[in-house]
């Protein structure tokens, strides 16, 4: 047989191999309820969200629900019948929340509803182990939303599949893996009917987290609760405490803790600075995900000062640099050394972050830097500037000239620029500076 029948038969195979695929995946997912595309696309523009995880074993400050995997007998009957007596977040005030998540740029946030515990945030009638049988007794989540509406932030659920109360009053033995199975009829009715509460009774909800248990079904059963729900664990990518290598086709998120735990921990706790959590954003953006950055309010309602002091740094770099986050797309290259890009929708804009010069290696307040991008080249278009800067002034210094400069060269794109705004009293600036290039290409745009 010649080389060139048996390389014809090998693509016939080939194509009827694909073809075979190609249909059992049409008929894999037909009927399948999907998010809304364009409530993708609106998803990708909002760039931060915050995660809010809190229930009422943020008094013991352990970490949220698993202390009752594998605790004792004595454990889980106080836990079940002593915590709820105790929690009484008086000073929980949503609006105060909303009020730091609007200065560091979130655009929309996730409540935990209802953890693995089988806690309930809610005034539902499916449980009484819920925040209506505390002395608090008020429904938290509809204080939450009513929260995000007055500040323009979108309506986020956490959703448990799982839930540890559930599996005890069955008779089983709290696990996260490993159960007999003979709960999960009952459970999955159960999970919908706290579904149909908390899609029935706030409104429209614009985001919602499944976590753990049998979120595929659950997801389908959302879509036709409100079709315009987006779906995120469950149904996009949803890397946790971590970010992805490489990029991930777009819409997709990534959550983090702020500290180490995602629930209160009074002591023993290690937060992120400020730079860290500016310059993951950054590397998210670049990828094209989101970043959901948690927060873990305290047992009175209010999320602590250590927490709150990294947004509100966050809060000062958005303040300058927002443009570069919100409602953009990433770049044929995420970047090159020591710098991430961005882009506009339009594409007119690319958005260059200086990584390199942050934290340790913070760029020097007056300092002069000379760079050279191998990945972009200028048009006879091309405007550059910093992004929060006139390019005109460098305070009580006014020989000096802080307009920043670009040359196109064959080796690349060389930039001069100044870090001249004065952001601090110190002048001791640690985070990210951002420049604009207008109208500059991509050299290699595959």
């Amino acid at each position: 047989m010649s080389k060139l029948r048996i390389a014809i038969l090998l693509c016939f195979s080939f194509v009827l191999c694909f073809k075979s695929f190609s249909q059992g995946h049409q008929e894999a997912t037909k009927g399948k309820l999907v998010n809304n595309p364009e409530r993708d696309i609106e998803f990708m523009d909002w760039g931060l969200g915050m995660f809010v995880h809190w229930s009422l074993d943020s008094q013991l400050g352990s970490v949220i629900s698993h202390s009752m995997v594998g605790a004792s007998d004595t454990y889980l009957q106080r836990y079940i019948n002593e915590v709820p007596k105790t929690f009484n977040p008086e000073q929980y005030d949503p609006n105060k929340w909303m009020e730091i998540a609007k200065l560091a740029g979130v655009k929309y946030m996730v409540f935990t509803t209802k953890h693995h515990s089988g806690f309930s945030m809610w005034d539902t009638k499916t449980t009484n182990f819920n925040i209506m049988n505390t002395p608090y007794g008020k429904d938290i989540v509809k204080e939450y939303v009513e929260a995000c509406r007055k500040y323009d932030i979108k309506v986020g659920f956490y959703f448990s599949p799982e839930d540890f109360i559930f599996l005890h009053n069955f008779g089983e033995t709290v696990r996260r893996v490993g159960t007999s199975g003979k709960e999960k009829a009952s459970l999955m009715a159960y999970n919908k009917k706290q579904l149909d509460e908390l899609f029935s009774n706030y409104g429209d909800i614009d985001v919602v987290f499944f976590d753990g248990g049998e979120k595929e079904k659950l997801t389908q059963y959302v879509h036709t609760l409100q079709p315009n729900c987006l779906v995120t664990r469950g149904e996009m990518a949803t890397p946790e405490q971590r970010l992805p290598k490489e990029p991930i086709p777009g819409p997709w998120e990534s959550c983090f803790t702020l500290g180490t735990q995602w629930q209160y921990k009074p002591t023993n706790e290690d937060y992120k600075s400020g730079t860290t959590l500016i310059n993951m954003l950054i590397e998210t953006r670049a990828k094209g995900g989101n970043l959901l950055i948690n927060v873990g309010p305290d047992p009175t309602g209010v999320i602590p000062f250590e927490q709150e002091r990294v947004f509100r740094e966050l809060g000062l770099w958005m303040f300058v640099n927002d443009e570069s986050i919100h409602d953009i797309r990433p770049c044929p290259i995420i970047g090159e050394k020591g710098v991430y890009y961005t882009q506009s929708k339009d594409a007119k804009s690319v958005y260059v972050f200086f990584t390199e010069f942050s934290g340790k290696n913070r760029w020097k307040y007056g300092e002069r830097k000379e760079i050279v991008l191998n990945e972009l080249r200028a048009t006879k278009q091309t405007v550059i500037s910093v992004l929060g800067h006139n390019g005109k002034v460098l305070e009580y210094q006014k020989d000096v000239n802080p307009e920043p400069t670009f040359k196109q060269k064959t080796e690349g794109l060389f930039l001069s620029v100044m870090r001249a705004q004065r952001l601090y009293n110190d002048r001791k600036w640690p985070n990210t500076v951002v420049v604009k290039l207008d109208h500059v290409e991509f050299v290699n745009k595959s």
